[in-house]
C-alpha cells in the first residue's frame, strides 16, 4: 500500500512548536531593527515534525511504501495530514481536492490540531473517507487495520503506553542535512528527540496538556540508542529535546547524561524545562556531556496573571539565579515571555519587557497570547476573539479583543519588546560569550557556578 505524508511549510510554520499547534515567524516591519531580528529567525530550517518521522518508521515497519510530499498531491492509497493552525486552511483545501479526485483513498488527519478540532474537521468531510484521529498518530503501529476498516469519521486511538516499543524515527525522506536551529546550537544538522511526553502542570492556555496531563518516560538506554543511530545514519550533530518538562524525573535525567557521555562522539543538545525542577547538579552533569541551551517559560512577572491562568509562579530571584547559573556554566537560555493578555495595558507589557531585560537571558522570545482551540483558555475567551483566521495564529499576531488596547497597539508594543531587549550594550556584555563561543578562545575564563 502506498501512503503519502502530505506537508507544508507555508506561513513559515514550525509544526513541532506550541505543543503541536505550530508557530510562525515575526512579521515584516518598517523598522530596520525589527526586520534584522526577523532575519535571525529565518536563518533556521527547522526539522520536520517529529511525529512524521515516527510515522515513516511505523509505516515502513508495517510493510507500506511511504512518500513524503511537500505542497504537492501525489497518487496514493492513504494520505496522512498533520495540520498546524497556521496551515489548517491550506490543508483542508488539499484534503477536499484529494476527496474529489481520489474518492477511494483513505485520508487520515492526525496531530494536536486534529485532536482539538476533531468534530469540526470531520463535519467538513462527512460521508467521505476522511478519518480524524484523536490521540498520538504513532498508535497506528498497533491499530492500522482497525483504523482503515472503521466507518467512523473520528477515532480516539489514545496514547502509546510504552514509548520504548516505537521504532526509531526515520528522517530519510526529509531534508535532514539542512536541519538547523541556530539559537540552540552551532553544530548541524539538528534533529528533534524526546525522553518523555506529556506535562503534569495545568496552565490553562497550554496545548501540551490536551491529550493527557501526566508524563510518560522512555528508558535512558532507548534515548541514547536513538541518538547514536542519528549520529551514525544521518550525521546529526545536535539534538533538541521536545519534552516540556525535561528533568522532571531527576534520576532518569542523570542516567541519560551518563549514556550521552558514552556516545561515539560528542554532540550538542538542548532541553526545555521549568526552573524549579532543574537542580544545579543536574545542570552540571548535562553540561559536561554537551548541553548547550535550555528553554524556559517565564511568561510574565505578574503573579496575579499567572494565577488567573493556572500557571504555577516561580519567585523572581530563582529565575534570575537560574539564568545567571546557566550563563556561568556556558549554557544558553531561551526564555519565553507572553504579552497580549485580554487585560494587558501598555504598562503591563512594558513590565514584561523590563523584567526580561533584568533577567537578561541569551534569547528572549516574546509571544502574543494566542487562544488555542481545545484549551480551557480558548473556552474562557471565545467571545473575546477578534479574528478566527487561523493563518494568523503565529504567536506573533494579535487575534484577541483587548480591554485597554487595540490590536494595533498590542502589535506595536510586541515589536518594541524585541528591539528594546536585543539592542542594548548589557545584552551583549552578558551574553557575548554564549552568542559567539569562538570568543572564549581569546577571553579570560569566566567564573563557574
Amino acid at each position: 500500500m502506498k501512503v503519502c505524508l502530505w506537508d507544508t511549510r507555508r506561513n513559515n510554520v514550525q509544526k513541532d512548536f506550541a505543543g503541536g499547534m505550530g508557530v510562525g515567524m515575526p512579521e515584516k516591519s518598517s523598522s530596520f531593527r525589527e526586520n534584522f531580528i526577523r532575519r535571525m529567525y529565518l536563518r533556521d530550517y527547522r526539522p520536520t515534525a517529529l511525529n512524521f518521522a515516527y510515522l515513516v518508521a511505523v509505516l515502513k515497519k508495517l510493510g507500506h511504501n511511504v512518500e513524503y510530499s511537500l505542497d504537492e498531491v501525489v497518487a496514493a492509497d492513504v494520505y496522512i495530514f498533520n495540520p498546524a493552525l497556521l496551515t489548517l486552511d491550506d490543508e483542508m483545501k488539499t484534503i477536499h481536492s484529494v476527496v474529489k479526485n481520489s474518492p477511494e483513498a483513505k485520508v487520515l488527519v492526525v496531530g494536536q490540531v486534529a485532536f482539538a478540532m476533531s468534530e469540526s474537521i470531520a463535519a467538513a468531510f462527512e460521508g467521505s473517507n476522511v478519518v480524524v484521529l484523536k490521540g498520538e498518530p504513532e498508535q497506528l503501529l498497533f491499530r492500522w487495520e482497525e483504523v482503515l476498516a472503521s466507518k467512523e469519521n473520528v477515532i480516539d486511538v489514545g496514547v502509546v503506553a510504552d514509548l520504548d516499543r516505537l521504532p526509531m524515527p526515520d528522517w530519510s525522506l526529509f531534508r535532514y542535512a539542512d536541519f538547523r536551529i541556530m539559537y540552540d546550537f552551532w553544530r548541524f544538522p539538528t534533529t528533534m528527540i524526546q525522553q518523555s511526553r506529556g506535562c503534569t502542570f495545568k496552565c490553562n492556555y497550554c496545548p501540551y496538556i490536551m491529550i493527557e496531563s501526566k508524563t510518560r518516560f522512555r528508558s535512558p538506554d532507548s534515548v541514547a540508542a536513538e541518538m547514536q543511530h542519528g549520529i551514525d545514519r544521518y550525521g546529526f550533530e545536535s539534538f533538541k529535546f521536545r519534552d516540556p518538562l525535561f528533568g522532571l524525573n531527576r534520576k532518569k535525567a542523570l542516567e541519560l547524561a551518563e549514556k550521552i557521555g558514552g556516545l561515539s562522539k560528542r554532540i550538542q543538545f538542548s532541553i526545555e524545562t521549568r526552573v524549579d525542577i532543574m537542580k544545579i547538579e543536574t545542570l552540571k552533569a548535562l553540561k559536561d556531556v554537551g548541553l548547550t541551551s535550555i528553554t524556559i517559560g517565564i511568561e510574565t512577572p505578574d503573579e496575579a496573571t499567572l494565577k488567573r491562568y493556572d500557571r504555577v509562579a516561580i519567585k523572581d530571584d530563582k529565575q534570575r539565579d537560574f539564568i545567571t547559573q546557566c550563563r556561568q556554566l556556558g549554557i544558553r537560555t531561551v526564555a519565553g515571555f507572553m504579552v497580549g493578555f485580554p487585560d494587558d495595558t501598555q504598562q503591563s507589557i512594558f513590565d514584561v519587557l523590563n523584567y526580561a531585560r533584568k533577567v537578561n537571558p541569551t534569547f528572549a522570545n516574546f509571544n502574543i497570547v494566542t487562544p488555542y482551540p481545545g484549551t480551557q483558555f480558548y473556552d474562557e475567551v471565545k467571545d473575546q476573539i477578534e479574528d478566527f483566521d487561523h493563518s494568523k495564529y503565529s504567536v506573533y499576531q494579535p487575534v484577541l479583543k483587548y480591554k485597554n488596547l487595540t490590536p494595533g497597539e498590542v502589535q506595536a508594543l510586541h515589536s518594541k519588546c524585541f528591539s528594546k531587549f536585543y539592542f542594548r550594550s548589557r545584552y551583549f556584555k552578558d551574553n557575548g560569550r554564549l552568542l559567539w563561543p569562538a570568543l572564549n578562545r581569546f577571553l579570560p575564563k569566566s567564573k563557574a557556578a
